[in-house]
């Protein structure tokens, strides 16, 4: 059933996206239009199919998903690929940077079907069918517009179909108009989808949930976060996974955390990114790494962060005694894995292991890690479950899960100054995922929550492209809780990125959280990634527009800086 509707979503696409070149892709409507089609609901489904593909980033598909946490201090890419290294050194022009404006392509496939629904016959489908349908439709409609704002600010407000590139060419309108718009599309998505998807892959009522919890945050709606989590939880469909990894894997795709993800099948419409995932040492690109940035966030196994005297942290075993969390988010040396060529002890500190070159040695290749690390996610428990050449398989990245939906209400509470009930939010993940309780007696006061939410918000996403628009969004707090006129992002994004460099003790007798032996006083040339420019504001809060938007559309303007 899925491959049938894969196959038709690759048709389709190619139907509404092959026209004249323009400001969107215009396509003869007679192609689906004609008597042999809105003959049905099958037909109108069929259509809707189209809707989906690349529907949660059409810049680079679920690879944005990845990608996004490069562009922060939490992650880095070598390559540039998607422009991460413009993003994160804040040298982005209107001829190199991510195309977020591309999501109109889906913005139109949904108008499509928006309009053409009522030409199947009142007796071909029931009305039930259609609100689904037409919920569907409004929600990645919705999801799409208010994508775009969060990464442009003033948009352009899709509602129809252009019949010529002339009418496609319309101007932008306030980012508060279109968060409008798309809040709209959402909650009238929300009160007429189906409580459950008719097929995996499928949005349904929680996935659009999901949505309102996550813009609203964005854009700072704590009250309407709270209610729209509370929705997603009386649906009783949700919850955390115990085993925090599964749900990542190609096995822990039916996980009771996941809510919507990006569907992929293997051979008819594959997921071929599990090569950017591994390491040079198992036939990886190495293509988003996770940074020391993010290993500093997580706290000791006792509860405290590693700055904290009393925490027993050692920066010459920094693996040692941490948060059990690190483990489930980032692959470091020291750690026992199972490789594509069968077990060994992950190094990435030494160029020669045994008197042979190190493959996943920082400095071996492009494809090496340049961190020297590597994020868990979706590479747990190793190769193995991917083809051989990691390229065509069945994973299906999660877009949306509860994990999310709950740090996303823990800060709202946390801004609404309901602190005991942001931590009892907090103290469920992290018991569910291994670790301890908050000390309470350390977070008493507002700005002290606000900073535990922010960091706990950042472990649980870690390498699943939140950290980006979060930094950007974050105005900077003192100690007392006064805002101090920058964003977080001033704060974090500037300066040298460095890795550890050492050794590892390959001794498999060894604890694997203390194998790895980092030495502390390294130049700064040996642990020099890159330098990035300070992130200057406004400018950097935004995208800028591709030339090739600006020239296919004269009514567009280009966003100060650029």
């Amino acid at each position: 059933m899925m491959k049938t509707k894969y196959l038709l979503t690759i048709a389709l696409s190619s139907c509404l996206l092959s026209s004249c070149e323009g400001f969107f892709d215009l396509a003869p409507k007679d192609r689906l239009t004609s008597e042999s089609f809105w003959n049905d609901a099958d037909d109108a489904y069929a259509a809707l199919t189209a809707c989906y593909n690349w529907w949660c980033a059409n810049d680079y598909g679920s690879l944005s998903l990845f990608y996004e946490d490069a562009y922060s201090d939490i992650g880095y890419n070598y390559t540039n690929a998607g422009y991460m290294q413009d993003v994160a050194k804040g040298s982005l022009s209107a001829a190199a940077a991510p195309n977020k404006w591309k999501q109109y392509e889906s913005i139109r496939r949904c108008n499509f079907v928006i309009e053409n629904i009522d030409r199947v016959p009142s007796d071909k489908i029931t009305e039930a069918q259609k609100n689904d349908i037409l919920g569907q439709a409004y929600a990645i409609r919705g999801y799409s517009h208010a994508l775009i704002t969060n990464w442009y600010g003033d948009a352009v407000k899709m509602d129809f179909v252009p019949d010529t590139d002339e009418d496609a060419k319309v101007p932008r309108i306030s980012a508060a108009e279109i968060r409008k718009f798309a809040l709209e599309d959402l909650e009238w998505a929300a009160d007429h989808i189906n409580e459950k998807p008719e097929a995996k892959g499928r949005i349904a009522k929680g996935a659009v949930l999901a949505m309102l919890v996550r813009f609203n945050l964005y854009w700072g709606n704590w009250e309407a976060v709270v209610e729209y989590a509370e929705r997603l939880k009386a649906l009783n469909q949700y919850s955390l996974e115990p085993n925090f990894l599964n749900m990542f894997t190609i096995a822990g795709q039916n996980s009771r955390e996941i809510i919507a993800t990006y569907e992929q099948v293997a051979t008819v419409y594959a997921y071929t990114n599990a090569i950017r995932h591994f390491n040079n040492a198992d036939g990886g690109w190495a293509s988003f790494v996770p940074t020391d940035n993010l290993v500093n966030m997580f706290e000791m196994a006792n509860g405290l962060p590693i700055d904290d005297p009393a925490s027993g942290y050692d920066p010459v075993h920094p693996y040692k005694d941490r948060d059990p969390r690190l483990k489930q988010t980032v692959l470091y040396s020291g750690m026992d894995w199972e490789g594509k060529s069968g077990p060994r002890i992950l190094n990435t500190l030494d160029e020669t292991i045994g008197g042979v070159a190190n493959k996943d040695y920082y400095n071996n290749s492009n494809n090496s890690s340049k961190t020297g690390l590597m994020f868990a996610k979706y590479a747990w428990p190793g190769p193995g479950q991917y083809s051989e050449d990691l390229k065509n398989d069945s994973m299906c990245p999660i877009i949306f899960r509860y994990g999310e939906v709950l740090v996303s209400e823990a800060e709202a509470y946390a801004e609404l100054n309901e602190l005991d009930k942001a931590l009892d939010i907090l103290d469920e993940i992290r018991i569910t995922r291994g670790h301890i309780a908050v000390d309470r007696t350390r977070y008493t006061t507002q700005a002290q929550v606000r900073e535990l939410v922010r960091n706990e918000r950042t472990i649980e996403l870690a390498g699943e492209g939140f950290r980006y628009e979060d930094i950007v969004r974050w105005d900077e707090y003192d100690e007392a809780g006064n805002k101090t006129g920058r964003k977080v992002a001033q704060a974090v994004m500037g300066g040298d990125l460095l890795r550890s460099v050492g050794t590892v003790n390959m001794d498999p007798s060894v604890p694997e959280d203390e194998r790895a032996t980092i030495n502390v006083n390294a130049s700064r040339s040996e642990r020099l990634i890159e330098t990035r420019g300070e992130f200057d504001v406004p400018r950097r809060l935004l995208l800028p527009l591709l030339q090739a938007e600006l020239d296919a559309n004269p009514k567009l303007k280009q966003n100060p800086g650029y």
